[in-house]
């Protein structure tokens, strides 16, 4: 029974996982319209499917570092 619950949770945490894995791409913005924008992923894109919601962040600037 115990060897049946083990093998029971380890498909189940398998079959979630492989559902929480998102295609990641580098992009650039190359158009924005008022309520759209246009990304070029290059190669990366059929990685994408229509439809698909995704998650954009910003690119962070890095601070100079200064000296003494």
């Amino acid at each position: 029974m115990k060897k049946i619950m083990t093998l029971a949770l380890a498909l189940s945490l398998a079959a979630v996982s492989n559902q929480a894995l998102a295609a990641s791409a580098k992009c650039t913005v190359t158009a924005v319209n008022e309520s759209s924008i246009t990304l070029d992923c290059g190669s990366t894109a059929q990685s994408l499917k229509v439809g698909e919601e995704v998650k954009i962040r910003t690119a962070k600037k890095q601070k100079a570092i200064e000296g003494c």
